[in-house]
């Protein structure tokens, strides 16, 4: 077994329930077999992960759970989150498929459950909030929110039931940086959360912006997007089974960019993007 990481390098953010998150995470989508579980033992263990981000739909919650009890670090200090499919909507099917979640990672409680996708077509996003603060209640998950939710399906949430999601976790990345969703998250207290937080870089690491902010601060172009995600107030979670790239992804809460730097880097949205449905997503 690995030595573990004596302390998680990762500072956290605190939620609007009173608990503390990771400012940082491990995606794991696509992570599964021998490989994946040894990718995420090596994350937690060697480099000093804490939040470890896994949904049904990636199909390797067990993997997760087996991961977590091989690793050298405590259950406790570990921030594991998970998904409820859309089509687990529904009250008692969100209760359903949490249980089954909880079973398959091996699991008493979930650190974080998010409802993955809206599901407007059906239509039952609201009762499956309503299961979230059930299953919250009874203490099968510590904190509760969604992903992919737009401005008018959070204040939904919220007039109806009363309780705000402490997440919403969206495509974020300075292609499409979702300005305005942002400050609305500040307003009403949610914490953003960004997947494909490097657009699995396409070309984004060698815009203008980034290469001269990299050269500037002596680090490497995705550390400069990661650290830009913090500098707006974004938590992303970069997918990676590859020791040295976790590493890195890990290594950049000793550099800040300057106003200029972030300001540059925001302005990279592409017009493409502007207009795209905000439902759209590849995480479903």
């Amino acid at each position: 077994m690995a030595t573990p990481a004596q302390s998680s390098p990762i500072p956290t953010f605190d939620l609007n329930d009173g608990r503390a998150i990771p400012q940082l995470g491990l995606g794991i989508y696509a992570m599964k077999g021998v490989e994946g579980v040894d990718a995420i033992v090596g994350a937690v263990d060697e480099v000093g992960y804490r939040l470890l981000d896994t949904a049904v739909n990636y199909e390797n919650e067990r993997e997760v759970g087996e991961a977590i009890a091989n690793s050298a670090v405590d259950r406790e200090e570990l921030f594991v989150t998970s998904k409820i499919p859309g089509r687990h909507h529904g009250y008692e099917e969100s209760i359903a498929s949490t249980e089954e979640s909880l079973a398959r990672l091996g699991l008493d409680y979930l650190d974080l459950h998010l409802i993955h996708w809206p599901n407007p077509s059906v239509g039952k996003y609201l009762d499956t909030w309503r299961g979230l603060i059930e299953l919250r209640e009874r203490g099968l998950v510590k904190s509760i929110g969604v992903s992919n939710f737009t401005e008018a399906m959070l204040t939904e949430l919220v007039e109806a039931t009363g309780v705000t999601p402490a997440v919403n976790q969206v495509e974020l990345h300075p292609y499409f940086p979702q300005t305005e969703l942002i400050d609305f998250h500040r307003s009403i207290g949610v914490q953003t959360e960004a997947w494909s937080p490097l657009y699995r870089d396409q070309g984004l690491f060698d815009e203008t912006p980034i290469t001269e902010a990299a050269t500037a601060h002596g680090v490497a172009p995705a550390q400069v997007v990661l650290r830009w995600h913090l500098e707006i107030g974004s938590l992303p979670i970069p997918k990676s089974a590859n020791p040295d790239r976790q590493r890195s992804n890990a290594d950049v809460f000793d550099f800040s960019l300057t106003p200029a730097e972030v300001g540059a880097i925001s302005a990279l949205e592409r017009g493409r993007m502007k207009d795209r449905d905000p439902l759209s997503h590849e995480e479903m």
